[in-house]
């Protein structure tokens, strides 16, 4: 336990540092998710049949290829192409894009849990398709999918330690758990404390998404 202790003290820095940076690191990256999985979910509830195609391609693509080669595309790839992108574009950017597939099919869910009638309603009252999609359906929608949403949230915080140990290799929690030990090789003290500051961010979306529920969650 004494190891256990002196490790976190001695190296309370840098664990905090790659704490940071991973909090960084989901946070910008599901903003991207949010806002491109909103995009391809009302492409893929689009009476235009090409436009559902286009938003399938998306879920499909980004959905059945693994993180790592999206990470190894978006970083080697568009380097050796001539685009001059950085470890932490392409990180933010690879870890968004390969989330946002799975919220357009959490946010499409939701569309098709709200009822026709209040569809029929809000086009009877004047609205437009995208009024009726902006106003009724989508707000709707996000609240239905409360916590599909949190468990992608936290499937971001785990699947970030992917980019630490990939070779963009950012400074976050697993990367700095990775130093430290190689450094004092105190393995098992090292990767403790960078798994218990992955739970600590898991715990805390835990707790907020129960919260957010209990306020505006719609239960039928």
């Amino acid at each position: 336990m004494g190891d256990l202790i002196s490790v976190l003290i001695d190296n309370r820095e840098e664990f905090l540092a790659g704490f940071w940076v991973t909090v960084r690191l989901v946070v910008f990256s599901f903003v991207i998710a949010m806002v491109v999985g909103t995009l391809v979910a009302a492409l893929r509830i689009s009476p235009n049949k090409m436009l559902q195609r286009v938003g399938g391609v998306y879920v499909e693509v980004f959905r059945n290829t693994p993180l790592l080669v999206i990470l190894f595309i978006s970083f080697a790839g568009l380097r050796r192409g001539g685009l001059d992108i950085g470890p932490w574009t392409a990180g933010i950017a690879s870890l968004g894009l390969y989330t946002a597939a799975y919220v357009a099919e959490a946010l499409r869910s939701g569309v098709f849990s709200v009822s026709k009638g209040q569809v029929e309603a809000a086009r009877s009252l004047g609205y437009t398709y995208v009024q009726t999609q902006r106003r009724v359906v989508f707000p709707q929608a996000f609240r239905t999918v409360i916590s599909p949403l949190g468990s992608l949230i936290i499937a971001m915080i785990k699947n970030s330690a992917v980019i630490g140990v990939s070779l963009l290799a950012l400074p976050d929690l697993l990367k700095s758990g990775r130093q430290i030990q190689s450094r004092t090789f105190e393995t098992n003290e090292a990767f403790f404390w960078a798994a218990v500051g992955y739970l600590l961010l898991t715990l805390i979306v835990t707790v907020a998404i129960r919260s957010l529920e209990k306020r505006y969650a719609i239960h039928r």
